[in-house]
């Protein structure tokens, strides 16, 4: 699946090889160079997409690949690949039974440990659900974990007041980590090390494993739930806007009936119509929309000195790429297996596993066993987002385990309150790692389309928040690295 990183490197004949890249830039005969290309597509996707690095000749494995070294060369094979085969005839009260026995022998198998384990706890889905199904395993309390903050964000609260529900219902031994923005401040460098590379993504998992490591060696999780049964934006999107494509004409007549304007959800229509007007509903042009910067954005982003070094390079084509592959012909499912392929090892395995092992504490979660993957991948679309309703399927098959209320939760997200923290309390910081002094370093961004950005955003222009931390997530980055 991707779980567990392996960057190499052919130097003079010679292979070298790591489970983080910082054990290749020590190699003596490695001369250390940025890789323009990749820190391109950065600005684009909030990380740098495989097999590329953010370093000239370094590369890493993608999952389910093992690398052959004979004769000084080395070749790729790929030994395994999620295929997806929707079976429209599912019974669905079968498909729950089979759901849960997968999950829970997933849970059990990950709970085989010679060290004291835990349990990541959110309150929300899906680490509620992996902590019920702990408890049937275990013949004492199972240890949780959650992370809170010391400013009083109304929807951070809702994650605490949820988690301790979950805890109480099922006696668990329970842990807090309160965590403030001088912390997230304080500890940006050793974040960016933990991965080597520029990352914008989420980094609560350093700061909760903090805690986690005074108490176990290892804990489980429920990552990869939201990438198998739907939740994300635009996974909410793929069934409305192929719906908004298919009854376009009636929709500018505006004689939809209410059972059409039912398959939108939950997608407001004027947020489709938008997304229609920039892709015509095509599906590679709409979630390439939803990025972070455009081709077009990062043309006024990059500098001339950084251009030279690119050759034709376009993060469409990219994208264009990771479509070619795809097995699914469902519209939800097609935005799945590709983000399953690219955006879920890149991303979110990523920092599981580089900000964990940064506190030496290894993650599981049952929702990677490749038996549930497998299976979810037989699972039509219409089933995991119904009705506007994410992980529908998922959340009906566990409704019966986990307390009231929590299935019906707004998805939240194991995310830092950076964006709210960066208008006041963050805002002299940021200003500062994007100051023109800093950024005339290296010469490889536009000060003046930086300083827009920042001056955009502090103006109240909230939807660029995650532009000026994705600037300042790659200025930490090439400070630490080649200043």
């Amino acid at each position: 699946m991707g779980v567990k990183p392996l960057f190499y490197a052919m130097v003079s004949n010679h292979l070298v090889f790591g489970s983080e890249i910082k054990a290749i830039l020590a190699y003596p005969d490695y001369s250390r160079d940025m890789n323009h290309e990749a820190i391109y597509h950065y600005f684009t996707f909030k990380n740098i997409p495989a097999p590329m690095t953010a370093f000239k000749g370094i590369y890493s494995l993608l999952p389910g690949e093992r690398l052959i070294f004979s004769d000084a060369r080395v070749s790729k094979q790929r030994w395994w690949k999620i295929k997806f085969k929707e079976n429209q005839g599912y019974d669905e009260t079968d498909l729950k039974e089979e759901l849960l026995a997968l999950l829970e022998d997933a849970t059990r198998l990950r709970m085989r440990s010679d060290v004291p384990f835990g349990a990541y706890l959110s309150g929300g889905v899906d680490s509620s659900t992996v902590v019920a199904l702990m408890t049937r395993f275990s013949g004492k309390p199972i240890l949780t974990f959650s992370l809170g903050y010391e400013d009083e964000f109304e929807n951070k609260e809702t994650d605490l007041f949820y988690a301790r529900k979950v805890s109480e219902a099922f006696k668990t031994e329970h842990y807090e980590y309160i965590m403030s923005y001088n912390e997230l401040v304080d500890e940006i460098g050793n974040v960016i090390v933990s991965f080597d590379q520029p990352f914008s993504g989420t980094i609560s998992t350093y700061f909760l494993t903090k805690l986690i490591k005074k108490h176990v060696k290892v804990a489980i999780s429920g990552d990869a739930a939201d990438e198998l049964f739907g939740s994300y934006l635009s996974h909410r999107v793929a069934q409305p806007m192929y719906h908004f494509k298919r009854l376009f004409e009636k929709v500018k007549k505006g004689s939809l009936t209410d059972d059409e304007k039912i398959l939108f959800k939950p997608c407001d229509i004027n947020f489709l119509n938008n997304l229609f007007n920039q892709s015509e509903g095509d599906e590679i042009r709409w979630r390439y929309h939803l990025y972070l910067f455009s081709d077009e954005d990062k043309r006024g982003l990059i500098s001339s000195d950084f251009k030279k070094e690119l050759n034709h390079v376009n993060s469409f084509s990219l994208i264009r790429e990771y479509f070619q592959s795809i097995t699914s012909k469902d519209p939800l499912n097609k935005i799945l297996e590709m983000e399953w392929n690219t955006q879920l090892p890149d991303q979110v395995l990523a920092f599981v596993d580089f900000l964990s092992m940064a506190h030496s504490v290894e993650i599981r979660s049952p929702f990677l066993d490749y038996r549930l993957v497998e299976f979810a991948a037989t699972i039509p679309g219409n089933l995991k987002i119904r009705n506007g309703n994410v992980k529908d399927i998922l959340k009906k098959t566990v409704e019966p385990l986990i307390p009231q209320g929590i299935t019906n939760r707004p998805k939240e997200g194991f995310v830092l309150p950076i964006f709210d923290w960066m208008v006041e309390k963050l805002r002299d910081y940021s200003v500062d790692v994007l100051s023109e002094k800093r950024l005339k370093k290296h010469h490889l961004l536009n000060t003046k389309t930086v300083k827009n950005i920042l001056d955009d955003y502090f103006s109240g222009n909230k939807s660029v928040a995650g532009k000026v931390w994705n600037l300042m997530m790659f200025q930490v980055w090439w400070e630490k690295y080649f200043e």
